[in-house]
């Protein structure tokens, strides 16, 4: 699970990291969780895993601090968090996470992009089995015993490490997301980014010209400005 999840975020993160949107995205991820749980990232682990995921794809510093004041403003915009579910061509399964001022803008953006590409909406609750909600956090591999740095972990929530090819991927249940962050900034782990997923319970094997027809939709859906990720049980090729 680890390896095929980590491959596909990575290419998601380039992909982002190479666009204006990226920091669009993340300045509403920002936005969202400073008005869930205040600006104080020390007290606001949703705000602290907004501010990692942007300083690991380089957003500047005075940029992060500007949105975490904007958002803060009693006239900064309100921003729903909605999800869409559906199927690409060839039973793959969509999750959709957006973020949005225009619910009704957003939710017909994101349908014309799926039915234009051959797959369809569901119903809420649909992909419920497909997906589960995961913390995952990556770290630099930490120095000492790794043994025993799982072990002070797992009380924690911790429950599967992987490694990565520049450090650990380290997964958690979505509840204990914030008990993962804590004990991990207390053991002075340095945290490269830390996010909830979905993670796929199952995969859907397709050809390579199926995936590369499956991926022009989901690179779609990533260019739109209200869709904040996108998630799929696709099995792409090693």
């Amino acid at each position: 699970m680890g390896r095929i999840f980590e491959k596909r975020k990575d290419r998601m993160f380039a992909r982002w990291a190479k666009t204006a949107k990226a920091f669009t995205k993340l300045g509403k991820e920002i936005a969202i969780s400073v008005k869930l749980g205040g600006g104080d990232p020390a007290n606001n682990p949703r705000l602290r895993m907004a501010m990692q995921t942007a300083r690991s794809l380089n957003m500047p510093k005075d940029r992060i601090e500007a949105a975490v004041k904007r958002a803060s403003s009693k006239d900064a915009a309100d921003l729903a968090e909605i999800t869409y579910e559906g199927f690409a061509p060839h039973g793959v399964a969509i999750f959709v996470e957006a973020a949005t001022d225009n619910a009704t803008r957003t939710v017909a953006n994101v349908r014309n992009i799926i039915t234009k590409h051959g797959g369809n909406l569901a119903t809420t609750g649909a992909l419920d089995y497909v997906f589960d909600r995961k913390g995952v956090f990556k770290i630099a591999t930490p120095q000492g015993d790794l043994d025993e740095f799982e072990l002070n972990l797992i009380d924690h929530g911790l429950e599967e490490i992987f490694e990565a090819e520049d450090g650990l991927l380290l997964y958690s249940s979505f509840r204990q997301f914030g008990d993962l962050q804590k004990a991990l900034d207390a053991q002075g782990a340095e945290v490269k980014s830390a996010t909830p997923q979905r993670i796929p319970t199952s995969y859907v094997a397709v050809t390579p010209d199926q995936e590369a027809e499956i991926q022009k939709m989901i690179d779609k859906l990533e260019e739109d400005d209200d869709v904040q990720s996108v998630f799929h049980n696709m099995q792409t090729a090693d």
